[in-house]
């Protein structure tokens, strides 16, 4: 379904000003689940990736709809992980151009599946301030702000000031010291929590186990006789774990479920 959206979003309320239009295609139930936003840098390095798609997949998977903006890197990355029927994208143009370009597959599946949202008028393109608009809009609708990779000046520490000034949750990715200076100053001027455990912050943030589902996933994946490095990379030290368990062994290069 395509429209404007004629029932009102609470939680918007903390927006400057509530959106005088909201114009929306897709499914409206998503509005109705606990939304968590997750933005962050278009050029994210492979450590945000890979952590950005678990977290994603994660919070999918006990219920939470993940809520981003539609750009390369971080965002689209997001949508991926909680599959497009557990996401909504919120752009910033109207909801006839699929911007970017390279994401229009994807922005086609959130159509179909999950949801887009946008304040602009259909044919109106993406413009320097609308970004800002689409930040604001993206950060109101979470319950919760993620932050997986972002350096100071970036166009995501407006979505950073937004979450601030709305006393917003902030959760970051712990990175390197020289990578990610806008999380790290964050967690340096204690305005946001780091994630060290994806499954205990699931746990703190919902009071959902995913204990079992993810052992369950890391089995079946080890199944299909994965390299060492791609298990190491999707799943990190439940490999060692699982080893020294004697659930799994090392072979050549790549993981065996012991039977």
């Amino acid at each position: 379904m395509r429209g404007f959206l004629k029932e009102k979003i609470d939680s918007l309320d903390i927006m400057k000003k509530y959106p005088e239009k909201l114009m929306y295609s897709g499914n409206l139930e998503l509005l109705k689940r606990k939304k968590i936003s997750i933005v962050g840098t278009r050029k994210p390095i492979q450590y945000t990736k890979t952590l950005t798609h678990n977290l994603s997949s994660a919070l999918s998977k006990v219920g939470v709809c993940i809520v981003s903006g539609g750009a390369m890197g971080v965002d689209a990355i997001a949508h991926n992980g909680a599959k497009s029927s557990n996401t909504i994208a919120v752009l910033p143009n109207g909801l006839d151009h699929k911007y970017p370009a390279i994401n229009k597959n994807l922005l086609t599946s959130i159509e179909q599946e999950g949801l887009l949202l946008s304040q602009f008028e259909e044919d109106f393109k993406a413009t320097p301030w609308s970004f800002v608009v689409r930040n604001e809009l993206v950060v109101a609708l979470g319950d919760a702000l993620i932050v997986t990779e972002a350096d100071l000046g970036s166009g995501s520490m407006r979505s950073i000031e937004f979450a601030l000034a709305m006393e917003k949750k902030i959760y970051v990715l712990p990175h390197r010291l020289g990578e990610s200076s806008a999380t790290n100053w964050l967690l340096q001027e204690n305005k946001a929590q780091a994630i060290f455990d994806i499954e205990k912050f699931i746990v703190q943030i919902t009071g959902d186990v995913l204990q079992e589902k993810v052992e369950d996933e890391f089995i079946d994946f080890c199944k299909s006789s994965p390299t060492y490095d791609e298990a190491l990379n999707r799943y990190g030290e439940k490999v060692f774990e699982y080893e020294l368990e004697g659930e799994i062994e090392i072979l050549n290069g790549r993981v065996i479920v012991v039977k």
